[in-house]
């Protein structure tokens, strides 16, 4: 029996990376107008930037993406009172698609910010550090990486470009249909938790504001986010104090009970923990990453 094998139509190839960054701004950084032969995404996870660009001229605001095409012409600069955390991804790809995303910036979902997430991690996997660094025209690829991971950021970045063209140029929607009530329950505890990190969380106040068990709400919170509730409040306090670092206007007393520690001696053993560097060496760090 004869099979015909079909081909592949791909619209969308990414044929290169050209860098990939996590940058955690000081909220008067900026950077110098510039441009390059490739596509830049950037994408908002913390804080404001404001854009200047050929297409775009604008503040964005987190959980915004913004892509500029080839050699188009933009800068950034913090805007607003929040040290900014930004990702940058350098990449080649000629699809005509997205030439859209560099007009206007779009508002990613949760699994959109998730796909991303993916993609910096399989990047961090293949590239030695520092990710933090301007103006950094060659990324050095370590000496042994996970089997396929080329690869995988590869497909993972189109598959991800794929899904921001059909959602927001097609559909003109980033809607997803509502998941299971124990889905949207845990949902509401992470917003929760968003919304009030500096305060006393327990575990009992959250049972008793969602209606559940210490098991469940333990289970099934580290099932959708990877980590247990009390690491995730430790991560949003500490994330929220290398913010203030970067805007040197409170002393590390000051963002230590801001956060809700009661002991300005633990904060500093978490903070080192967490970080690996002390607040007020991470503090110097960050102003001599961005001087150079």
């Amino acid at each position: 029996m004869d099979f015909k094998l079909q081909g592949f139509s791909l619209p969308m190839t990414v044929t290169g990376i050209a860098n990939i960054h996590y940058f955690e701004f000081t909220k008067e950084y900026h950077t110098t107008e510039n441009f390059h032969n490739f596509c830049e995404l950037l994408f908002v996870d913390n804080g404001e930037i404001e854009v200047k660009s050929e297409n775009y001229q604008g503040v964005l605001s987190v959980n915004q993406l913004i892509i500029h095409r080839p050699n188009e012409k933009h800068s950034l600069k913090g805007f607003g009172d929040t040290a900014p955390n930004i990702i940058i991804i350098g990449f080649e790809c000629n699809c005509a698609e997205l030439i859209e995303f560099s007009k206007t910036p779009i508002t990613l979902s949760t699994e959109h910010k998730r796909i991303l997430s993916k993609i910096m991690q399989e990047g961090m996997s293949i590239y030695e550090p520092p990710y933090d660094i301007p103006n950094t025209t060659f990324m050095k690829k370590r000496k042994e990486y996970p089997f396929g991971a080329d690869q995988m950021i590869k497909n993972t970045l189109e598959a991800f470009l794929i899904m921001l063209v059909r959602d927001f140029k097609y559909v003109k929607t980033g809607s997803y249909k509502s998941g299971s009530d124990a889905e949207n329950n845990i949902k509401n505890v992470h917003q929760y938790i968003d919304e009030h990190f500096t305060e006393n969380i327990t575990l009992d106040n959250l049972c008793f504001i969602f209606g559940t068990n210490k098991t469940s709400l333990c289970r099934d919170f580290k099932k959708s986010y990877g980590m247990t509730i009390v690491e995730y409040v430790h991560e949003k306090r500490i994330q929220k104090a290398k913010n203030l670092l970067r805007q040197n206007d409170l002393s590390v007393t000051e963002i230590s009970y801001m956060l809700g520690f009661v002991s300005v001696h633990y904060f500093c053993r978490l903070f080192n923990k967490l970080v690996g560097l002390s607040p007020t060496m991470y503090q110097k760090s960050i102003k001599s990453k961005l001087s150079l």
